[in-house]
């Protein structure tokens, strides 16, 4: 892997080899563990952020990822074939619950969610779509019990992340949303 500078999404991290569907391209290693994230940070709990990723901290996100961030092994494995000349990009919500800087998506994918601000914004039937690591489902299973718990209560509809209404059993299976 190597870094560019030579386009308009600025510095983002490009293969210099194929790489295998499920391939484990990069082992997370020799970072810090912090409790505010930034935007070069990755979530890896409900309030817990990796820093110092060196080379990773230049992977871009993608509506359409060729990678997945498995923040419960510390790996970055490929979705598809990637080809050499690639960037290595992930859907930055399947870590992320809400972003230091959200941002607006040029990604360019049929499917892509527009509005890059993390899990919390994003509907259930989104993110069923991507690989979603463990602390981001539990905490969209918390705003669910909560939305459900402050409906029986008021009786009138809350503020929620669109597209969060109720528990639907199954809403997870695979380590999907």
């Amino acid at each position: 892997m190597y870094t560019t500078t030579d386009d308009a999404c600025g510095i983002h991290l490009i293969t210099d080899r194929t790489y295998t569907k499920g391939e484990l391209i990069y082992q997370i290693e020799n970072y810090q563990i912090v409790t505010k994230p930034t935007y070069q940070t990755i979530q890896i709990g409900r309030s817990l952020h990796l820093e110092e990723l060196g080379i990773i901290a230049y992977m871009n996100h993608s509506c359409q990822p060729n990678t997945l961030v498995d923040t419960t092994n510390l790996a970055i494995r490929a979705t598809r074939e990637i080809a050499i000349g690639e960037s290595l990009t992930f859907f930055y919500p399947s870590t992320e619950w809400e972003m230091d800087r959200p941002f607006v998506c040029l990604c360019g994918a049929p499917s892509c969610v527009r509005l890059v601000a993390g899990a919390k914004y994003l509907s259930v039937d989104v993110l069923r779509r991507y690989f979603i690591n463990q602390h981001i489902r539990e905490l969209i299973s918390a705003a669910l019990v909560e939305s459900a718990l402050i409906e029986e209560t008021s009786h009138t509809v809350p503020f929620l992340p669109t597209g969060l209404g109720r528990p639907n059993s199954g809403y997870f299976a695979n380590g999907m949303a």
